[in-house]
């Protein structure tokens, strides 16, 4: 299964013309499995300023698999993975990338994204990630 992320869903919703969104349109069209986590959801949603399109996007975003964090296990796989970065002198930007690479390994996804942090958290502890 795949997991898109904030980076690539914002591609999608408002068209831009990226790699990144041609790819999870082509994985729709082609009735891919695709999900998204509750913060994933949280972010896009966060970000839209009109009602009627806020409405229409949550709707379409909830037709989609949510996958949720295990529990504390994943929030303590979350500090690993920043940790594991760190040691390798690399620093994660924000603490919710390392939230959304836990969840996607716990659950064995691979991630879509447009996020640099998420290539150094492949690097530093083995995320799946599809090359774009």
């Amino acid at each position: 299964m795949i997991l898109a992320d904030t980076s690539v869903w914002i591609d999608f919703l408002t068209g831009s013309d990226t790699p990144y969104r041609r790819m999870l349109h082509t994985f729709i069209e082609n009735e891919e499995e695709i999900c998204i986590t509750e913060i994933i959801l949280t972010e896009i949603l966060q970000g839209i300023k009109d009602d009627i399109t806020y409405e229409t996007t949550k709707s379409y975003l909830l037709e989609f698999p949510i996958i949720k964090p295990k529990g504390r296990e994943t929030y303590i796989s979350a500090a690993e993975i920043y940790r594991k970065c760190r040691k390798k002198g690399k620093t994660i930007r924000k603490t919710i990338d390392c939230i959304i690479a836990a969840i996607a390994q716990e659950n064995n996804l691979t991630i879509l994204h447009n996020d640099n942090d998420f290539e150094i958290i492949k690097k530093c502890s083995g995320l799946k990630t599809i090359e774009v």
